[in-house]
C-alpha cells in the first residue's frame, strides 16, 4: 500500500476542548435513506453567508429540478435552484431556519410529483479547462459551505492574488454530538469526496498537499476513504499528494482554526484567515458537491441530513431535497410531538431551537434533533458566576470567557474587542462546563451583534459626514467662482464705461467720426433707430406675433375642456389686449407719419400753416386698421361662436377634421426633414406621435357617441 495512505506522521494538540457524550450511534444503524418529494417546498433566497439571491421566477411559473430560480447578487452570493419539478405558487416572507426566528423572502413551489430534471452537461476532463471557468461552474451550481457555515465556496477558491495556497484541508471531523451526516457521506461517497478534493486542489493552483482530516471515532468512514484512495492511486498519479489523517476525538476539533493547528501545527493569527498561512479548508460535503457540479453539471439541490432524537421512531441519515419542510422529515421518521421537548437545527452545542417545524431544509442543514424531554431537559436557571475558571480551561481559542462575560453584561464594547471577542467561534464549550449554567455564548452573540451594528452605524455616519463636507466644499467653490465672475463683470463694465467716456471726450474735442469706427457705429445705430421704416417694421412684427398668439389660443380654447378652457380663456383675453395695444401703436405711428411731411418736402409756408393750425390736424381721426390680422381674429372668433353652438358630436367631428389636416401637414414636414437631414427631426416625430394619439382618441370618442 502506498505510504500516503497511512496516518499523517504528526498531529498537534490544541488548547481547551471538552468531551460531551457523542450520541452518534443512534443515526448510524440504518443505511442512507433516499429522498421523498413533499407536496410543497420552500426556498429562502438566503441560504448562505452573504448577500441574498434575487428571484428570477414569477408566481405561476412552471419549473423543473435543477432549474435556477434565484440569481446571485454580487460576489458574496450564490444562486438557488429548484430541487424538483412543479409550479411556483408564492414569493413571500416565510419563517426562516435561523437562530433569530425572523421571516425572510422565500419562493414556494407546489411539486407535481414527477421530478422532471433538466439535462446536465458533463465534463470528461476538467484539467483541460481554466480554473477560473471551474470556479464559475461551482458558483453557478449554488454551492456554499456544507459544514454549516454556508460561506460561498467560490470565494474560498479565489484567494487574494498575492497569496499562494500550498495546502488544502478537507474537514471530515464532524465533532459535534449527534451529527453523522459527514460520516455517512464518507462511507457512501468516498470516491466522489477524494476526486472532489483533488479538483479543489487543482483549482487552487495544484497545491502541494491535500489532507483529509477525520476524527478517530469514525472507523467505518476512515476505512472507506482509505480504500477508495488506494483504488484511485493505482489508476492515476493525480492522488499522490493526498493524505488521510486521523486524530483523537475532542470537541471542537472541527473548528477551522483548530483543525489547521491539529494537522499542521500552525496557528491562524487573531483577525486573520487561513489563506494568510497558505491554507484553505473545505468540508467533505462541499468537495463532493463541487465534483458533481463540475464533472456532471449537477447544481446543489439535495444534501444528507441527520434526523435524530428519542422523540422519533426512526433515527437515520437521509438524502433530503432542499426546500423540504422539517415537518415532512419528522413525519417520515415517526415524530411524536408529545414526547418532544423542542426541535433543534444543527447540533446541541452550536445549533438553535426552531420556533416550529414549518421551516425548510436549506444548504447548511446538516442535522435535525427531536429530543425527548428526558434526553434534553430544560436548562437550569443561571446562577451567579463563582469564578471557577473552568470556562477558560475549556476555551479552544485561548480566550478569557469570564472577562468577556462581565464586559458583555456591562456593554463595555471597547474592552470586549481588546479581549478578542471576535475570535470566539461560539462553540459552546464554556457554557457546557459552566457549573452556574450561565448561557455565555448567548451573551457573546448579542455583544457581537451590537458591535457590528454600531460599526455599521459609524460607517454610515462617516459617509454622511464626508458627503456633507464635500457638498459644503462644492458650494463654497461655486460661490467663489460666482464672486470671481461678478468681479470680472464689474471690472469689465467699469473699463467699458471709462473707454466710453474717453471716446465721448475725444468726439467732443474732434467731431470727425470718419476715423473713429466706434463713433461711426453708434451714429449708424442712432440713425437706424430714427428711421421711420425700421420703426414701422418693428411694430408690424409685434402685431404679427400677438396675432399668432391669439389664433393659437383660440384653437386651444376650442379643443380644451373644463378648468383648462377657463384658464385658456383668461390667457386669450390677455393676448387680445396685447394685440389691440400693438394694433393701436401701429395705427398711431402710421397716422403720425402720414400727417407729418418729410424734411425734403417741407417748405416754409407748410411749416407756418402746420404751426398755425395744430388743432385741426389733431382732430383728424386715425384710420381704422382692418388688415389681415384683424380679419383672421374675427374669423377665429366667429368659428369659436359656431363651435359653442355645436353638439358634442359635431364638435368632435370638427376637431377630427382639423386634426387630420394638421397630421397630414406634420407628416409632410417630417418627410421633408428626413430628406434635408434636419436636426429637428426628433422633435417633429414626437409632435406627430402626440397628434396621431389625439386623433385616435377623438375618433374613438366619436365612435362611442355613435354607438350610444
Amino acid at each position: 500500500m502506498s505510504t500516503n495512505l497511512i496516518q499523517t506522521s504528526k498531529t498537534w494538540e490544541t488548547p481547551g476542548g471538552v468531551h460531551p457524550p457523542e450520541n452518534k450511534s443512534q443515526s448510524m444503524q440504518l443505511p442512507l435513506a433516499e429522498w421523498t418529494i413533499p407536496d410543497e417546498l420552500i426556498f429562502p433566497v438566503s441560504q448562505h453567508l452573504g448577500v441574498p439571491a434575487e428571484p428570477i421566477v414569477n408566481v405561476g411559473d412552471v419549473v423543473i429540478a435543477g432549474q435556477k430560480i434565484a440569481e446571485a447578487v454580487g460576489a458574496m452570493s450564490v444562486p438557488v435552484h429548484a430541487s424538483t419539478s412543479g409550479t411556483i405558487t408564492a414569493i413571500e416572507d416565510r419563517l426562516l431556519p435561523h437562530s433569530s426566528g425572523m421571516t425572510g423572502l422565500c419562493m414556494v413551489l407546489k411539486s407535481d410529483g414527477e421530478h422532471k430534471t433538466i439535462h446536465y452537461q458533463t465534463c470528461e476532463n476538467y484539467r483541460l479547462q481554466n480554473p477560473i471557468e471551474l470556479v464559475r461552474k461551482i458558483r453557478d451550481a449554488g454551492i456554499a459551505g456544507m459544514g454549516g457555515a454556508g460561506f460561498p465556496t467560490a470565494i474560498k477558491l479565489n484567494p487574494n492574488s498575492n497569496t499562494s495556497i500550498d495546502t488544502l484541508i478537507i474537514n471530515g471531523t464532524e465533532c459535534e454530538p449527534y451529527i453523522t451526516a459527514d460520516d455517512r457521506i464518507m462511507q457512501d461517497f468516498a470516491e466522489d469526496i477524494i476526486k472532489g478534493s483533488v479538483l479543489l486542489g487543482f483549482i487552487l493552483g495544484e497545491v502541494k498537499r491535500i489532507i483529509i482530516g477525520i476524527e478517530d471515532n469514525k472507523p467505518a468512514a476512515i476505512k472507506a476513504m482509505r480504500a477508495a484512495l488506494a483504488t484511485l492511486t493505482l489508476t492515476s498519479p493525480d492522488f499522490k499528494n493526498l493524505e488521510i489523517a486521523t486524530f483523537p476525538t475532542k470537541y471542537p476539533s472541527g473548528g477551522e482554526k483548530q483543525l489547521i493547528q491539529i494537522l499542521t501545527g500552525k496557528e491562524v493569527a487573531s483577525g486573520k484567515i487561513p489563506s494568510s498561512l497558505g491554507i484553505v479548508v473545505q468540508n467533505v460535503g462541499t468537495a463532493m458537491t463541487a465534483y458533481r457540479a463540475v464533472c456532471f453539471g449537477e447544481p446543489l439541490t439535495w444534501r444528507v441530513t441527520t434526523v435524530v432524537g428519542e422523540a422519533l421512531e426512526t433515527q437515520r441519515n437521509s438524502k433530503v431535497l432542499l426546500g423540504t419542510p422539517v415537518e415532512h422529515l419528522l413525519q417520515e421518521n415517526g415524530f411524536n410531538q408529545k414526547r418532544s421537548s423542542r426541535l433543534i437545527m444543527g447540533g446541541p452545542m452550536m445549533g438553535f431551537a426552531l420556533p416550529n417545524s414549518n421551516v425548510p431544509v436549506v444548504k447548511t442543514t446538516n442535522c435535525i434533533i427531536a429530543p425527548s424531554k428526558s434526553e434534553m431537559p430544560a436548562p437550569l436557571p443561571a446562577q451567579a458566576c463563582i469564578r471557577c475558571g473552568l470556562c477558560a480551561e475549556a476555551c479552544p481559542a485561548s480566550l478569557l470567557p469570564q472577562q468577556l462575560y462581565w464586559y458583555a453584561r456591562s456593554e463595555d464594547h471597547e474592552k470586549l474587542q481588546n479581549h478578542n471577542l471576535f475570535d470566539c467561534i461560539e462553540c459552546g464549550a464554556c457554557s457546557y462546563v459552566c457549573p452556574s449554567t450561565i448561557p455565555l455564548v448567548q451573551y457573546y452573540r448579542a455583544a457581537k451583534g451590537t458591535i457590528r451594528e454600531k460599526e455599521l452605524e459609524k460607517t454610515r455616519s462617516d459617509h454622511s459626514r464626508k458627503r456633507f463636507e464635500f457638498r459644503k466644499q462644492r458650494i463654497e467653490q461655486a460661490e467663489k467662482e460666482k464672486e470671481a465672475k461678478r468681479l470680472a463683470r464689474k471690472q469689465a463694465a467699469e473699463q467699458a464705461k471709462k473707454l466710453a467716456a474717453e471716446k465721448k471726450a475725444s468726439a467732443t474735442a474732434e467731431p470727425k467720426t470718419a476715423d473713429d469706427p466706434v463713433a461711426a457705429a453708434m451714429a449708424r445705430v442712432q440713425a437706424k433707430q430714427q428711421d421711420p421704416a425700421a420703426q414701422e417694421a418693428k411694430l408690424k412684427r409685434a402685431l404679427d406675433s400677438t396675432q399668432s398668439r391669439v389664433e393659437k389660443l383660440l384653437q386651444r380654447v376650442d379643443e380644451a375642456e373644463g378648468d383648462q378652457r377657463e384658464s385658456l380663456r383668461a390667457q386669450l383675453k390677455q393676448a387680445e389686449l396685447r394685440f389691440h395695444e400693438a394694433q393701436k401703436k401701429l395705427a398711431d405711428f402710421s397716422f403720425s407719419t402720414e400727417t407729418s411731411p418729410t424734411k425734403t418736402e417741407a417748405t416754409a409756408t407748410e411749416t407756418v400753416e402746420a404751426e398755425s393750425k395744430p388743432k385741426k390736424a389733431l382732430k383728424t381721426a386715425p384710420p381704422k386698421v382692418l388688415d389681415a390680422a384683424t380679419a383672421a381674429i374675427e374669423r377665429a372668433k366667429a368659428k369659436s361662436e359656431i363651435m359653442a353652438k355645436m353638439s358634442p358630436k359635431e364638435k368632435l367631428k370638427s376637431q377630427l377634421t382639423g386634426l387630420e389636416t394638421r397630421v397630414d401637414k406634420t407628416r409632410d414636414k417630417v418627410k421633408q426633414a428626413e430628406v434635408d437631414g434636419s436636426e429637428h427631426i426628433d422633435a417633429l416625430c414626437l409632435g406627430l406621435e402626440k397628434m396621431e394619439a389625439k386623433l385616435a382618441a377623438t375618433q374613438q370618442a366619436i365612435n362611442e357617441l355613435e354607438s350610444n
